[in-house]
């Protein structure tokens, strides 16, 4: 199979990521099935491909009318067979835990046609960890978008040992038809090329506001100051979502035995547990929509 071969796309997961994933297929032609075993998330589904939609039309990337279109193509699903059924592309986007995406992956693996390639949204997990379980090992690479997909248009596509050229070729010719820039990587490495960074810059600002050093608005403050970026670590972490940071925080904390690690991941958690997940949720550690960083004065600390 070829990249102008690939047609239709199952979206495994439909958070944030997951949505916009398929959003963005859906919006270059692409037919897609959003897979979630979750009745409330597929609910919520509609409603937030819609405001993903409003944002794509905002940035002009899109019209109203190729909005309807793209939405269209977009089926729902909780039915892991009729989900699978004739896909060229499965994109899974679940939580940040090796064992989940094994057993997921591998009960796709006997319900998706032999041609299916299976690529792994993952942001610091390597493929090879899992690669076994999914049952084609050769057939599987980590695709690794951004957020927002839209705009962040970055991806990584990162083999691991057993990958084949073939597979590759194909995932890096689908993220340029979607729109996205494919960032190769020559071998696994966690975290990708910018989460590498990133994920230094998080665990830092966590870490001064979890140790109580300073507070997350001035923290933010800092970075929007010095950088004259329009959103700081914390208003990043609200966007990506809390719930998506503590997984990743959490998993760092029991891999390492990391005392700091662990210390974030509880303090992350407090928010999950109150319901406080970002921007999606409509409150994280700024409300929305209008957080206080967008108001004027804000960095100055004169916003009151």
């Amino acid at each position: 199979m070829q990249a102008e071969d690939v047609r239709r796309v199952l979206v495994i997961g439909s958070g944030t990521m997951g949505l916009q994933v398929g959003l963005q297929a859906a919006t270059h032609g692409y037919d897609v099935v959003l897979y979630d075993t979750s009745a409330d998330a597929l609910a919520a589904a509609p409603q937030r491909l819609r405001r993903y939609g409003a944002a794509h039309i905002a940035a002009g990337l899109i019209d109203d009318g190729e909005l309807e279109r793209s939405l269209a193509r977009i089926a729902l699903s909780s039915d892991a067979a009729a989900a699978a059924a004739d896909v060229d592309i499965v994109s899974e986007n679940l939580p940040e835990d090796p064992g989940i995406k094994g057993t997921v992956l591998g009960k796709f693996n006997r319900l998706c046609p032999q041609r299916t390639i299976f690529a792994t949204n993952t942001s610091v997990l390597l493929p090879s960890w899992y690669a076994h379980a999914s049952g084609r090992a050769d057939r599987l690479a980590a695709l690794h978008f951004h957020n927002n997909v839209w705009l962040a248009n970055v991806v990584d596509v990162m083999p691991h040992a057993k990958t084949s050229p073939e597979t590759m070729a194909v995932l890096v010719g689908f993220a340029r038809r979607i729109g996205q820039i494919p960032i190769e990587l020559r071998k696994e490495s966690s975290g990708f090329v910018f989460n590498a960074m990133y994920t230094v810059i998080n665990h830092t600002a966590i870490t001064l506001v979890a140790n109580g050093v300073a507070s997350f608005q001035d923290v933010d403050r800092s970075w929007i100051g010095i950088f004259k970026m329009p959103v700081g670590p914390f208003g990043l972490l609200d966007l990506v979502g809390l719930d998506t940071a503590w997984h990743i925080t959490e998993y760092g904390a029991k891999r390492t035995g990391d005392a700091q690690v662990k210390k974030n991941a509880a303090f992350l958690k407090g928010f999950v547990d109150r319901g406080c997940l970002g921007e999606k949720a409509g409150e994280g550690f700024y409300r929305y929509p209008n957080p206080e960083y967008e108001h004027p004065g804000f960095v100055a600390g004169t916003e009151g």
